[in-house]
């Protein structure tokens, strides 16, 4: 998923430790650790619905213009 390789990029520029939880989670939801933040990522080989986005970026604590 296209989100989750630019929330890794955004991580290691600004050496915030970003990492991808699969255990914490129902089904096909994964945790998203971005610092101390973290949000929920639906199937990752969906796309992800504008609404959603911006949602998951405030949750991370980013501007989605930062990606």
């Amino acid at each position: 998923m296209k989100f989750i390789r630019k929330i890794k990029a955004l991580g290691k520029h600004r050496d915030i430790v970003v990492r991808l939880d699969a255990s914490r989670g129902n089904g096909s939801h994964q945790t998203l650790y971005f610092g101390s933040a973290f949000t929920i990522v639906r199937n990752p080989k969906d796309e992800l619905k504008t609404g959603t986005f911006h949602a998951m970026c405030s949750q991370l604590g980013i501007k989605p213009s930062d990606l």
